[in-house]
């Protein structure tokens, strides 16, 4: 792992570099679209999408879209640094690509390394310009942390398949186009087997998307209702039968880029807050502080590692697992220094997106249950890269709820 650019990183750095100087707004201007994802509604949310649409767009006519996928499906056949770089750069600037990173960072990959080359090429090109913006129909009422227990059915009609069940916690479902399904279509065989994935097209009849209203005020996630959803031949995403190798494809990329965004109120914000506050009897801010520039240097160093071991054709499995865990309690601590340090102000709020720093705060818990649960994490690390027994995971895992209660 390397922590310094290269001579030839370091060329790339400095023109994407010129390059966003010269396409991108600046933070804090009426252009700045930076924020708001997940939080907007009606109006906001349409000029929101427009924006995003547009700058995925540009980012596909200058050549800085899906920097490491294939050349042949419209990538640039580049490495995941070349990815950080940008990224990096991005970040100084009144963009995000965040709406699409469920199409363009999961199931992109997932359907280059999965799909029919005939899917390859209906799919993919739409993906890098932004014209389609996808979803994930995982997680199920009884199927969440155990994903493979979803009972969401498909079963064959002709050539192609009737969906019924149920699907909740779906990110962004009211304004996608496709959405990548996981549906039971063998109930005869031991559960991970009996598993198909499916692509969907979301103006399909039979789909019913009900708005989930958060703490936060906004309605990000969705539940979802299929009643003979009809699906045609070829939607088949993978082999019948695979679809748990598919979906942990998916996974994978998931869990890899959780925490490799947004990592909550930055050192710098809070440090601005701390010398505005007026002082509080007991409190340890200087501590305090110090612990969250530890948190997002950590966060960056472990970020890295995965991006280290994506490239060079490891599963970052271990390493995307602890970045999980630190991610969502590094938010935890951001935003819940940033409310105390501004005392009963913190506590006001005004319409959806409300105050920044109220809104952090009621996200927050989202970021330790999305991609999986600190619990699942810890199970992950505890079996497949510890080999701790399954009796041992369980006790462990009892004794880290019951901790994160008191």
């Amino acid at each position: 792992m390397n922590l310094t650019d290269t001579p030839a990183e370091a060329a790339f750095r400095a023109r994407v570099r010129l390059w966003l100087q010269s396409n991108a707004p600046e933070k804090g201007s009426p252009e700045d679209f930076s924020h708001g994802y997940g939080a907007l509604e009606g109006e906001a949310e349409e000029r929101f999408l427009r924006q995003s649409r547009d700058w995925q767009a540009k980012l596909a006519d200058a050549g800085f879209a899906g920097l490491s996928w294939p050349k042949e499906y419209g990538g640039q056949g580049l490495s995941t640094t070349e990815e950080i770089i940008f990224a990096e750069e991005q970040s100084k600037f009144g963009v995000t690509t965040a709406v699409f990173d469920v199409a363009i960072r999961m199931i992109g990959p997932t359907i280059i390394a999965h799909a029919t080359e005939e899917q390859k090429q209906r799919f993919l090109p739409p993906m890098l310009r932004g014209e389609e913006i996808w979803c994930q129909f995982y997680s199920e009422p009884l199927a969440g942390s155990d994903l493979a227990s979803v009972r969401t059915t498909a079963v064959r009609d002709g050539d192609g398949w009737v969906v019924n069940g149920q699907k909740v916690w779906t990110s962004g479902a009211t304004y996608c186009q496709w959405a990548m399904l996981l549906a039971r279509t063998d109930a005869e065989v031991p559960k991970h087997k009996g598993l198909t994935c499916f692509f969907v097209d979301m103006a399909l009849p039979g789909i019913d998307i009900r708005p989930l209203r958060q703490m936060t005020g906004s309605s990000h996630f969705n539940e979802e209702f299929f009643d003979d959803l009809r699906l045609p031949g070829g939607s088949e995403f993978g082999a019948v039968g695979n679809g748990w190798r598919v979906v942990l494809t998916t996974l994978t990329y998931e869990r890899a880029i959780m925490g490799g965004g947004h990592k909550g109120p930055s050192f710098d914000e809070l440090r601005g807050l701390a010398l505005a506050a007026p002082d509080q009897p007991g409190s340890d801010r200087r501590r305090e502080l110090i612990d969250v520039y530890i948190g997002e240097r950590m966060l960056d160093l472990l970020d890295a590692r995965v991006q280290s071991a994506l490239a060079h054709g490891r599963d970052p499995e271990m390493e995307s697992s602890v970045k999980k865990i630190h991610h969502g309690r590094h938010i935890s601590r951001t935003t819940r220094l940033g409310l105390d340090l501004q005392g009963a102000a913190g506590m006001v709020t005004d319409g959806p997106m409300g105050d920044h720093w109220a809104y952090e705060a009621l996200n927050s818990p989202m970021y330790r249950i999305a991609g999986g649960t600190d619990e699942i994490q810890r199970n992950i690390l505890a079996g497949r890269i510890l080999g701790v027994p399954a009796a041992a995971k369980r006790t462990s895992t009892i004794t880290h709820a019951r901790e994160g209660q008191s």
